[in-house]
């Protein structure tokens, strides 16, 4: 079989080098496509459900929140673990599922026993089903600073102006908004004024809560028009609230105004944010899809930051103090100056060794033709470039020419021998030189595999750490015994 694809390569020179040239074009698309990131996403296919319910002690959250969510959850299929963590007005529960399940099929499994319970819950609570993202989702973090603004004012610029846009860009499970405080209205109710009118604290939250909607009251045919009757009783000023109406007594109607006092506040806080110890600053926490191209994510971010710096107020800026796409540059680096450093140092040494530069440029050629078969592979496979993975294809990089050396020594030593004196075509003195080397070759190169084929059994954290290197190298490795059996000649 060896025997047939060198003779397959020699007779069809022209074929191989257009392969080359898909290679060389389909191995860049690859590398372009392929998810890069700067560490390996080590976490298993899990759901995270938070609820928040505001007022209530650890113990009340566990007990009327946390416990009956978890029965619930128990007897999905593929569950692997369900662990639960209550908090002062929070719950926070994880389901794990096992290695291999669908994120989308698990999170609907997850929204179906959640739905089917939630009636029977506290009815002030709120929150779901968390972002579907990964403990390692935190791709970009930026403050808001400069201008006049408090830390109230830039709160909600971050609520209502960048967090929105930011959503829509490709790739972005959410976006936190940390810090600050958030703006709220206030209803102070006086304990004395409402005695004297006999209100209850009840009947003034049943009319907030009554008076802050819009209600639509039909229509009135008017000849061919049809008028929309309708009532905006939303609230928007402090006067809104103070206006609405807790009792209608026949004489006077008793108003919030008339029982409490209104005034702007700010929502309870649970932490700060601080910058390097000089004060409270507010920041954004962009949370990328589970799976997603980090650096095209980043660059999403950044470049909708662009577009939405002109409609800030004058002297607001966001400044970035955290982003991946360096980490995701970083690694991309240090695997390309491996690659450059290892042609020159292979370059120099068979120029010395060999003594033509010929078959240096030759073996070289192996290098970034197997880097690119590699990529393939990798998407292929939908293994994304990260630290662990790219870090395989550098260890590999050493071992992808020790077939190309092999096979281009022996055919400049035939060829340096019998190359005048023969009869021989030089073709068929290459046919010959390659395949005496050719089982030797592959042996070597499959032993090595072998070493690292026990590492695709590992499972778990083991398993996410160290099957991309494994499979890196295999790819690497092949595709270079390949290429020597085939460009090489």
């Amino acid at each position: 079989m060896l025997a047939r694809i060198i003779q397959f390569a020699l007779t069809q020179r022209l074929l191989v080098l257009l392969s080359v040239l898909l290679l060389i074009g389909g191995g860049w698309q690859a590398f372009r496509n392929t998810p890069i990131d700067a560490f390996p996403d080590v976490s298993t296919t899990q759901v995270k459900i938070i609820v928040k319910a505001p007022g209530m002690t650890p113990e009340e959250v566990e007990t009327r929140i946390t416990a009956p969510i978890e029965v619930e959850m128990l007897g999905i299929p593929r569950q692997a673990m369900l662990r639960s963590v209550a908090k002062y007005a929070l719950t926070d529960i994880t389901v794990d599922f096992a290695e291999g399940t669908d994120i989308y099929w698990a999170r609907q499994q997850v929204s179906e026993r959640l739905n089917a319970i939630w009636a029977d819950l506290p009815s002030d609570i709120s929150g779901g089903i968390a972002p579907m993202t990964t403990p390692l989702g935190e791709m970009f973090m930026f403050t808001i600073e400069g201008g006049d603004l408090d830390t109230m004012q830039r709160r909600e610029l971050l609520d209502w102006v960048i967090r929105p846009a930011l959503r829509g860009v490709a790739g972005v499970a959410d976006v936190n908004a940390l810090g600050g405080h958030v703006r709220s209205f206030e209803v102070v109710p006086d304990n004395a004024r409402l005695t004297a009118r006999g209100i209850s604290l009840m009947q003034l939250r049943e009319a907030l809560e009554r008076n802050n909607r819009n209600d639509g009251a039909g229509r009135l045919n008017d000849g061919e028009e049809s008028l929309l009757v309708r009532t905006e009783g939303s609230i928007r000023t402090l006067d809104d609230v103070a206006q609405i109406v807790v009792k209608a007594d026949p004489a006077q109607p008793v108003r919030i105004g008339d029982v409490a006092d209104v005034r702007v506040g700010a929502l309870t806080r649970y932490g700060a944010v601080t910058h390097d110890g000089r004060g409270e600053i507010v920041e954004g926490l962009v949370l990328g899809l589970r799976g997603a191209n980090a650096r095209d994510v980043v660059r999403g971010v950044r470049a909708k930051l662009d577009e939405l710096a002109p409609a800030l107020p004058p002297g607001v800026e966001t400044r970035v103090f955290y982003d991946r796409g360096n980490l995701v540059e970083r690694a991309v680096g240090t695997v390309s100056k491996a690659l450059a450093e290892a042609i020159v140092l292979v370059l120099i040494l068979l120029v010395l060794f060999l003594g033509d530069l010929r078959a240096a440029l030759t073996v070289a050629l192996i290098l970034p033709l197997a880097a690119l078969a590699t990529f393939i592979l990798m998407n292929a496979f939908g293994l994304s470039a990260n630290l662990m993975s790219l870090g395989g294809l550098a260890i590999a990089i050493g071992m992808l020419v020790d077939a190309a050396v092999v096979v281009v020594e022996n055919v400049v030593t035939t060829l340096a021998h019998h190359g005048e004196k023969a009869k021989l075509p030089r073709l068929h003195l290459i046919y010959r030189a390659v395949r005496e080397v050719a089982v030797p070759v592959t042996a070597g190169i499959l032993i090595i595999v072998i070493v690292f084929l026990p590492l695709l059994t590992l499972q778990g954290l083991e398993g996410k750490l160290f099957v991309p290197v494994a499979l890196t190298i295999v790819f690497a490795l092949t595709a270079s015994l390949l290429l020597s059996l085939t460009i090489i000649p």
